[in-house]
């Protein structure tokens, strides 16, 4: 670590203890030309996940609206927020372990409804014509004829 005094690159470290709930570690050093001391905070890096939209623009991606998307799906379901926390953590983090920093709204919409459809068949179909976008009855049949067909 370059001495933000003297420009020296060796020091040593004096102290070093978790700060923010245990997410960076603060360190004391001293550097070992100028015996000046400074502190220094070392955290993980991490890269915002990405969400390219429909309509081609991107923004980060939000857990709060994953969970608010499913909230509504299951509205009068017999389905517990301990369940759709589960399954909002399980979707991020496949999305987080995949190592790509980009995803469509597509992969997420059709991650939430691979796993909605083991949960809740009712909620699976209020998703669907939701993000499928139905435009008519007939999509809204198709979808169900492929759900009883499963």
């Amino acid at each position: 670590m370059k001495c933000p005094f003297c420009g020296f690159i060796e020091d040593k470290v004096i102290d070093s203890r978790p700060t923010d709930e245990g997410s960076a570690i603060r360190r004391r050093r001293e550097c070992t030309k100028c015996n000046r001391r400074f502190t220094t905070y070392e955290k993980v890096e991490s890269l915002p996940l990405m969400v390219i939209k429909k309509d081609k623009s991107r923004q980060p991606f939000d857990r709060d609206k994953l969970m608010n998307g499913l909230l509504r799906a299951c509205e009068k379901r017999p389905v517990s927020i301990n369940d759709l926390e589960k399954m909002v953590e399980s979707i991020e983090s496949q999305l987080h372990n995949s190592l790509q920093r980009e995803v469509t709204t597509e992969d997420i919409g059709e991650m939430v409804m691979a796993k909605l459809k083991t949960m809740d068949e009712v909620a699976y179909v209020r998703f669907a014509s939701v993000y499928r976008q139905f435009k008519d009855i007939n999509t809204f049949m198709d979808e169900l004829r492929k759900l009883l067909r499963d």
